[in-house]
């Protein structure tokens, strides 16, 4: 896991290694209830894998779930983001601008969990 920053602010874990077991850890300890479907998606990542003798399904896993723990290690970003999409979802005012933000957020993600 890398350094986690100082300050009341921080996140609350590191960010892991960008393996489906440190990865599993990480959902454990920041919302254990997706963990059911992390190992659904797990199972098909390599079930596809297996079968067209590719890694990208788990590729994809790999890269969803660190996206996921990026951002919901930081409880103020994850609480943005489910904001914007409910804004995005109810659809009762223009959502450009949510959609812009979440775009950020996800980005700032990526680059912090390394993709």
């Amino acid at each position: 896991m890398s350094a986690q920053p100082d300050g009341p602010y921080g996140p609350l874990i590191p960010m892991p290694e960008l393996s489906p077991d440190a990865l599993r850890a990480a959902v454990a300890r920041i919302a254990p209830s997706r963990i059911p479907a992390l190992t659904q998606h797990l199972f098909e990542a390599t079930t596809n894998a297996q079968q067209t003798q590719s890694l990208a399904p788990l590729r994809a896993f790999v890269r969803s779930w660190a996206v996921f723990v990026a951002i919901e290690r930081h409880p103020v970003r994850a609480a943005r983001l489910r904001e914007l999409e409910r804004i995005v979802d109810e659809g009762a005012q223009d959502p450009a601008e949510a959609m812009a933000e979440i775009r950020r957020i996800r980005e700032a993600a990526e680059a912090e969990a390394g993709l």
